[in-house]
């Protein structure tokens, strides 16, 4: 007979069930994984060496977590993936508003059942996902909200005076009684809110409009802030601070490794993009080395974050360019190109929150300095490096291009050429092949010519090419020619 078959208290005792603290099923739960060798945080990358032990070594220590770190670090996602570490199903009094304990009830209205009806005292179980509650802290938040309140209606319709503890209306963290309970953006909660949660953190009680009322709530409860709220829209109070028992902090992917691997697994692409469009190595990587210029830009506010909602949004986006230029070319399929990086500049402008003046030189010229940026940074790790100063006379591997460029009045690549087009225009730049036969000789076919449009885009960044943008695409230039021809 399953557990959950049984329906009534007396069959519950007979079972020998026995009640225990959520946060002693999270830490139970939790040891069994860690024997197993099981993960309890699956598709959290980044994590493995830092945040997770210290979340896990919290778990074990029965306490309650604030997760302190900038926006877009999954904290929201960790807290949601604790109920995972939740048993299955518990029992709770039927008809109970606060998911009462047949065992250990402690409403008045689960106790009172109780006693009437004995072991014949309907029981239902809860499933461990609708053991999670959650709320966003907003300004506007009120102790009713949380904590709760006399229901007028409710004390006319049951014709009960307002000194009867029956006429209370229960917030949001007596009904998640027994569940994991998350407030999100903590700071932004009015510190008079805050203090209402003084009792329920370290006594776990609550008290609602002075009636002599005491429950004794089981909850886990899990905080999310951002360190920049703490200046900016508010603060988490000394003492609510002080009853929180493990301050996580969490931070951005610390390589483009595992940056590719969260922007693959969280990207809401349609199955036709994936099939359809191919997207090269550098691409992914360049897309990723994006993010990480911009959480070092001179233009970027460092202290609000670059989320890593931004790789994921632009690479959506970087697909979605390659996909409309198919579309209008007539391509049934085709790979992603530089050239449409230009279609993610609008995910960039709106994640990003700038500096003064990065504020003067426009969202728009921010996002191409970090788009020209990451070319840079990747170029060397895939053709040679260009220094800033050359002796004179001396030979570089770019020399044949460069002499290739001298020779034309320009070079141009645009939006509405097909793949065969745009594939026999950097076919005629002849030195390109050179360089990639000999520094990428081992490269997947399907990127040479994304590689090869990567060099002359790498070349502008080097000042040994100019390039220019207009409507209809792309334009590369020997930066010094058209002067010494008399242009």
């Amino acid at each position: 007979m399953n557990m959950t078959d049984i329906t009534t208290l007396g069959a519950l005792k007979k079972a020998g069930y026995h009640t225990k603290s959520i946060k002693d099923e999270l830490r139970d739960n939790l040891i069994k994984n860690i024997k197993k060798g099981t993960p309890s945080f699956n598709g959290i990358h980044g994590y493995e060496n830092t945040v997770i032990p210290e979340l896990e070594r919290a778990i074990l220590s029965r306490h309650n977590i604030n997760l302190l770190g900038l926006r877009g670090q999954a904290k929201t996602r960790l807290a949601r993936m604790m109920v995972n570490l939740l048993d299955e199903y518990i029992p709770v009094v039927e008809g109970s508003e606060i998911n009462d304990d047949p065992l250990d009830p402690i409403s008045r209205f689960a106790q009172e059942l109780i006693k009437e009806k004995g072991d014949d005292t309907p029981i239902s179980w809860v499933h461990r996902d609708a053991r999670f509650a959650e709320k966003l802290a907003t300004p506007d938040v009120t102790v009713a909200d949380i904590i709760g309140d006399v229901d007028p209606i409710k004390a006319a319709n049951l014709k009960l005076s307002y000194a009867d503890d029956r006429v209370i209306h229960y917030g949001m963290i007596p009904r998640a009684n027994r569940c994991i309970f998350v407030i999100n953006e903590l700071p932004d909660l009015q510190a008079r809110i805050q203090v209402a949660l003084f009792n329920i953190l370290q006594e776990g009680d609550i008290q609602i409009r002075g009636f002599k009322l005491r429950l004794p709530l089981d909850m886990q409860f899990v905080f999310t802030a951002n360190p920049e709220d703490y200046t900016n829209r508010g603060s988490i109070v000394t003492p609510l601070k002080d009853r929180i028992g493990s301050q996580i902090l969490t931070h951005y992917p610390a390589n483009i490794e595992t940056a590719r691997t969260i922007t693959s697994q969280e990207a809401n692409l349609d199955e036709r993009q994936a099939e359809q469009i191919y997207v090269p190595e550098l691409a992914k990587d360049l897309l990723e080395q994006i993010s990480f210029e911009a959480r070092d830009s001179e233009f970027v506010d460092v202290k609000s974050g670059v989320s890593a909602r931004m790789s994921i949004t632009a690479y959506e986006n970087l697909l979605s360019t390659a996909e409309r230029r198919a579309l209008l070319a007539g391509d049934e399929s085709t790979t992603v190109r530089l050239s449409d990086f230009i279609g993610v500049i609008p995910a960039i402008t709106g994640k990003v929150e700038l500096v003064y003046e990065g504020e003067q030189e426009g969202a728009d010229f921010v996002a191409q300095t970090l788009m020209d940026n990451a070319i840079k940074t990747l170029f060397p790790q895939y053709f040679p490096k260009i220094e800033k100063l050359e002796k004179q006379g001396e030979e570089t591997p770019y020399d044949d291009l460069i002499s290739w460029f001298f020779n034309r009045d320009g070079f141009e690549l645009l939006d509405a050429d097909n793949d065969a087009i745009y594939q026999s225009k950097l076919d005629e730049a002849t030195p390109l092949d050179v360089l990639i036969n000999d520094y990428q000789p081992d490269i997947d076919p399907r990127d040479v010519y994304f590689e090869k449009e990567f060099i002359l885009w790498g070349l502008v960044q080097y000042k040994k090419l100019s390039k220019y943008r207009y409507n209809e695409g792309m334009q590369f230039q020997d930066p010094y020619g058209s002067f010494i021809k008399g242009i």
